[in-house]
């Protein structure tokens, strides 16, 4: 498994922010003594010069952040590069308790309900603000639990708002997490078909007994990855009908193939 798999497929519109934003930094890098190890460094939290690269070479798009940083170096509005980021900014600031016109508060994505518990990472319906939740970026992508669903283009939806103290204590950074939907039924009890899966970019080694999403060229699977006392990894299903969702093995190439996208920190659907 490789670390390479961090990388959803970029939309045709992030494809387009990617060619601008180079653009721009190219333009006007001389006149404001602006290099990819300041920008880097501005955006914190470990980013290295080849992720800023990233950015605007068409292989990860903008977030939100990312957006805001390279705005404030370069001098220039978020809309000279990205006019749908830019719409999102102008959304939530104009209005914190929406985003693209959907009402956190009151709209669950498919499946899932209003939470109830203080517990859980939700907000309950009329509680919510920036100070306190964070806002996940929602993806259509589908990470099947079945055989692969593909992704060729993979946009933004809205975003999801979750609880800051209820990141905090897990150790997760916003900014590293994503919202996607599971597909099929091979990871029933666990998941469900269409459960809302909250994905941690940043954990792209494999764990034993975890649950991971994995990209397998456009398709993106979702599946439990356990150590065999061989020390082969094994994608493992955990429906119980091995004839439908057998176990798989790999080595070699094909652990080289199978490429983690992230960990699945916690999934919410209907029971």
């Amino acid at each position: 498994m490789t670390k390479d798999s961090r990388r959803l497929p970029l939309a045709e519109w992030q494809l387009e922010d990617s060619d601008r934003l180079k653009e721009i930094f190219q333009r006007k890098r001389s006149s404001l003594k602006l290099t990819q190890e300041k920008i880097a460094a501005e955006l914190g939290d470990g980013v290295t010069q080849g992720a800023v690269s990233h950015f605007m070479n068409r292989r990860t798009a903008l977030s939100l952040k990312a957006a805001v940083v390279f705005a404030r170096m370069l001098q220039v509005p978020v809309s000279e590069f990205s006019p749908e980021l830019a719409k999102q900014l102008e959304s939530m600031t104009s209005d914190p308790t929406t985003v693209n016109n959907s009402r956190l508060s009151t709209d669950t994505p498919p499946n899932v309900k209003s939470p109830a518990s203080s517990n859980s990472p939700l907000p309950a319906e009329g509680d919510i603000g920036n100070d306190h939740y964070a806002f996940i970026p929602q993806y259509d992508a589908k990470a099947a639990a079945g055989l692969g669903s593909e992704n060729p283009h993979v946009e933004i939806r809205s975003t999801l708002a979750f609880k800051r103290k209820w990141l905090k204590a897990k150790r997760l950074k916003p900014e590293q997490l994503i919202v996607i939907y599971a597909d099929g039924q091979s990871m029933w009890p666990t998941i469900n078909h269409r459960d809302v899966l909250l994905v941690d970019l940043s954990i792209v080694e494999p764990i034993h007994g975890q649950v991971f999403v994995l990209a397998h060229g456009e398709k993106a699977i979702v599946k439990r990855l356990v150590k065999s006392p061989e020390g082969d990894w094994i994608i493992r299903s955990d429906n119980q009908n091995k004839v439908d969702h057998p176990d798989r093995v790999f080595t070699g190439s094909d652990a080289y193939e199978h490429r983690i996208i992230g960990k699945v920190i916690w999934r919410g659907g209907d029971l």
